[in-house]
């Protein structure tokens, strides 16, 4: 039996759809002219478009055609936010007045930047390249087994999903829909055949987000994150990063959020060490051992609603993909070796991917970088 038997669902979920992610993003990096703030621009291309996350394709520019949309439609087109100032500053966008005179900026018109179309070419067709490379890599039968699966569980929620997670809100909570499906709206997509791998992923992860989310005072995201990794013995913060595959950024959101409810304190080591430790206080351990039995439940209630067979094949697939957790040879990690000029190829690797993607409005990269 693989080690990561005992991986919650929704962990499994995570890790393959962020692994798929860093891949396109890797590719997308490498094709298109860009530049970042950290780590330099594409030779040539100090005026290229700031690097950002296949989200912001599937939540902004993916809608955004030759006679434009208005940031209206484009909430109504994606099923959710996108962060319309920073697509804009990062040279992706342009937002021009209402034609009509309106100053309403629902009526506004989004328009693509000669960079931001050269973006949309270049991501149209990674989804099936990479989708290509996984088949290759594990297998044409197990990706096309995946995608069924997953298309036929999505096809039983009740709620009109997006086809990326969300940005995270306030609190690391993932803003789900509130709209129920219509009765004759299963899209047109059906059992989700016409959906990107990453998509299907996605709203699968998202129906599980929101029901944890319901009945949790905290946020998937931070949970299966932070929380997960601490104890009362304490962490040091420095460490949280490569023990979560989440970004210093990240953690450094979720921990302020964590001490303002006194689930964790943060504060010196050993005396005189100017390294900060974090550690569960008694409320903190509460709400990790609610955490843990909250993912158990859901996952429980799935198999009593999509039908037992049905989550326990999904599960067996996601468990072959993810393999044993243990780079180099964790399968996920064939396709993570980052551009040797790119940005990843300079930064601490983890060792593990997210259970949770923590997708900021810094440009929707899955680990919050």
């Amino acid at each position: 039996m693989h080690r990561n038997a005992g991986l919650p669902l929704s962990a499994l979920l995570s890790q393959v759809l962020v692994a798929f992610t860093i891949e396109f993003d890797n590719e997308f990096e490498r094709q298109m002219p860009h530049r970042t703030t950290k780590h330099g621009s594409t030779v040539g291309s100090h005026h290229g478009p700031w690097l950002v996350s296949l989200v912001m394709w599937s939540n902004c520019m993916r809608f955004v055609c030759d006679e434009g949309v208005t940031v209206g439609e484009l909430q109504d087109l994606a099923g959710t936010a996108t962060n319309l100032n920073g697509m804009e500053r990062w040279g992706y966008i342009v937002l021009e007045p209402d034609p009509t005179g309106s100053r309403s900026r629902s009526n506004s018109v989004i328009r693509a930047t000669p960079k931001g179309r050269k973006a949309q070419e270049v991501w149209r067709p990674l989804f099936g390249a990479i989708e290509k490379r996984w088949q290759a890599r594990f297998g044409k039968d197990e990706i096309d087994g995946l995608r069924k699966t997953l298309g036929a569980l999505i096809s039983q929620i009740d709620l009109e999903l997006p086809d990326c997670l969300p940005i995270l809100g306030y609190g690391l909570f993932s803003v789900g829909p509130d709209r129920k499906r219509p009765v004759a709206g299963v899209r047109e997509d059906g059992a989700g055949s016409g959906l990107t791998l990453p998509a299907l992923l996605s709203r699968a992860l998202l129906a599980f987000a929101i029901e944890f989310e319901r009945e949790s005072d905290l946020s998937l995201a931070i949970s299966a994150n932070v929380l997960r990794v601490l104890d009362e013995n304490g962490v040091l913060v420095r460490d949280i990063p490569l023990l979560s595959g989440v970004s210093k950024e990240a953690i450094s959101m979720a921990l302020g959020f964590l001490q303002k409810r006194c689930i964790v304190s943060v504060g010196p080591g050993v005396t005189g060490s100017k390294a900060k430790v974090v550690r569960l206080t008694p409320k903190g351990r509460e709400a990790q051992e609610a955490y843990r039995k909250l993912l158990g439940t859901i996952e429980a209630r799935w198999q009593v609603r999509f039908g037992q067979d049905n989550v326990r094949t999904l599960r067996e697939m996601l468990e072959r993909l993810v393999g044993e957790p243990t780079a180099p040879q964790w399968p996920l990690f064939g396709g993570l070796e980052p551009n040797p000029d790119g940005w990843r190829a300079v930064v601490r690797k983890p060792n593990t991917l997210p259970h949770y993607p923590m997708v900021l409005h810094r440009g929707g990269f899955p680990d919050g970088s």
